[in-house]
């Protein structure tokens, strides 16, 4: 009885040491950056008084102004977000199309391909030398400002970009509702139309409107479109507020653009409480069964296909082949044909050193936090599902603050958090390192996810065995827990390798004279007017992308059910 204590005090001994250096992990590089941030924003004005420094921010007119353009464009995002996810997944969802797979890939695509790239390709499918709407007599004047630099033009972009996640959540609503429901009101002689609109558009609205709050904060932290199109067009939004600020001032105004990162957290976490509500009251409990059969559609088919290919050419694919036209043609303004066609300009941007040490900085940032972050994942997941020790049930809920709140606001963070000196370790500002620690704290979930979902799926008495023979915790984690989760550590790992690869929001307050990183590349290029080889760059890496999104897929057989949501 003693040696069986003694073996139990031993193992929980180990896993209590795992529970707290994977605590002051998460405290240093998610909590306290963030901490430090609130603090900031709450120091006392020149004067003194307490609260002095929001005031003055808060009083500003340009805030006001920023304020008022992101609440509205991201309402209005939302509005366009909501009308097609919901449309696209009643039609994929319900309806038994060809080729879903495909529509589905199509349609998250804008989850994979990175805002200033979007901006990039909507700006030249728009724009006087459109290489699609050109040839068409379509695009505006010559000479004639690009209609897409707008309130307008934004709020369309970041409707399309955060559709996806009205999508998911309306897709999995239908995916959970038992297809009993359909068969009762078929019994009844109830129609297709009124059992849709009157059955199943009740049940999945709590989804939908979860997925439009979901839409809405993502919205408003979103840097990427807002400086492609609002800073052209002289649309202020709150992250190119902060940008501009800093970029003009330096860490000199880090506690004003904190204030403004404040107003940030605020929209996103009254989003995300309203969003938690919703869930709450409106959810409708249902029975477990055997889910929804698609309908048959009939002679309409054709004509469903057809109009959810339009909008996915219109959505996805066109801004895409525009993007690629401006990268063929030999320079702006020469109409693109088959004689005028070059590959000069992919030629000349991988012959450009900082290019080639963007996507070096790009792919080194991308793996090494894809790396260390599964590392963190395996242990963390054992102690929150297996061995369930309480210190890491709370880091939990700490790990997500991040992912959560604006990438411009953990930019921030990052800056005030490590610009001063630390002990050994120096300053981090202005250097590689600092990068890392963003994208570390910022993807994190992308990995803890999956493989929490994985280890939460393992047959408990495995571990118990293993504890019983005296295998400490190191050892149950790498000989029972890690070839379990493996492969799903290894899809979290590739997901953050996609979404880190062409990351601009972070970078764009963190990047330093050769840690330029892809998404910083592309803006610079953009901006100096070389909109040929911004072009050829976003389309190197969006190709990047889809070649590791289409080697994952290769692997979903290996992978743990609804890994890929192209693949759900």
């Amino acid at each position: 009885m003693a040696a069986e204590l003694t073996l139990s005090r031993h193992h929980r001994g180990g896993e209590v040491i795992l529970a707290a250096l994977i605590g002051l992990w998460v405290l240093a590089v998610s909590v306290w950056p963030l901490a430090r941030l609130f603090l900031e924003a709450l120091a006392p004005g020149k004067d003194g008084a307490p609260l002095g420094l929001m005031a003055e921010v808060l009083a500003s007119r340009s805030t006001g102004r920023a304020v008022w353009n992101t609440l509205t464009v991201s309402a209005g995002s939302v509005v366009i977000s909501s009308v097609l996810g919901v449309v696209l997944a009643l039609l994929t969802g319900l309806f038994a199309l060809r080729g879903r797979v495909a529509m589905t890939f199509l349609i998250l695509s804008p989850l994979l391909i990175p805002s200033q790239t979007m901006a990039l390709a909507w700006i030249e499918l728009m724009g006087p030398t459109s290489p699609i709407l050109g040839p068409l007599g379509l695009a505006p004047p010559p000479g004639t400002t690009n209609p897409i630099y707008s309130g307008w033009g934004i709020a369309l972009l970041l409707g399309i970009e955060h559709m996806p996640l009205v999508f998911v959540a309306t897709r999995a609503a239908l995916v959970a509702l038992p297809g009993d429901l359909v068969e009762a009101a078929q019994v009844v002689g109830a129609r297709r139309g009124r059992i849709i609109a009157r059955v199943l558009l009740p049940l999945v609205l709590p989804g939908a409107l979860a997925g439009a709050i979901l839409a809405f904060a993502a919205a408003v932290g979103n840097f990427g479109v807002p400086a492609l199109l609002g800073i052209p067009g002289r649309f202020p939004m709150l992250t190119t507020l902060i940008y501009q600020r800093l970029n003009g001032f330096g860490p000199s105004v880090a506690g004003q653009v904190a204030v403004l990162a404040m107003i940030l957290v605020l929209m996103a976490v009254v989003a995300l409480g309203l969003r938690s509500l919703l869930l709450r009251w409106l959810a409708v409990p249902l029975p477990r069964a055997a889910g929804l059969v698609p309908f048959d559609a009939g002679r309409v088919r054709p004509v469903l296909e057809a109009g959810v290919w339009l909008v996915l050419a219109a959505i996805a694919v066109l801004p895409m082949l525009a993007l690629l036209g401006t990268a063929l043609s030999p320079t702006l303004g020469v109409a693109l044909s088959a004689e005028t066609v070059t590959l000069r300009n992919f030629a000349d941007v991988l012959g450009n050193p900082m290019v080639l040490r963007a996507f070096g900085n790009s792919l080194a940032l991308s793996f090494a936090a894809a790396a260390i972050c599964a590392a963190i994942a395996l242990p963390f997941a054992f102690l929150r599902v297996q061995a369930r020790v309480a210190l890491v049930r709370w880091l939990d809920w700490l790990v997500d603050g991040p992912w959560v709140v604006p990438g411009t606001v953990v930019a921030l963070a990052m800056i005030l958090a490590f610009l001063r000196p630390l002990p050994i370790i120096g300053s981090l500002y202005g250097t590689f390192w600092i990068l890392l620690v963003a994208y570390l704290a910022r993807f994190l979930p992308l990995v803890l996810r999956p493989v929490i979902a994985a280890a939460e799926a393992m047959e408990p008495a495995l571990d118990e065995a293993a504890r019983i023979v005296g295998a400490g915790a190191l050892r149950r984690i790498g000989l029972i827990v890690t070839p379990i989760v493996l492969p799903a550590a290894t899809a979290g790992a590739l997901l953050l390798v996609m979404t880190a690869l062409n990351e601009l929001t972070l970078s764009a307050l963190l990047w330093s004279s050769g840690n330029e990183t892809l998404g910083v590349m592309v803006f610079a290029l953009q901006y100096e007017g070389n909109s040929a080889a911004a072009a050829a760059v976003s389309v190197l890496s969006v190709v990047l992308v889809l070649g590791i999104a289409l080697g994952l897929d290769r692997l979903a057989r290996h992978l743990p059910a609804g890994t890929l949501p192209w693949r759900n």
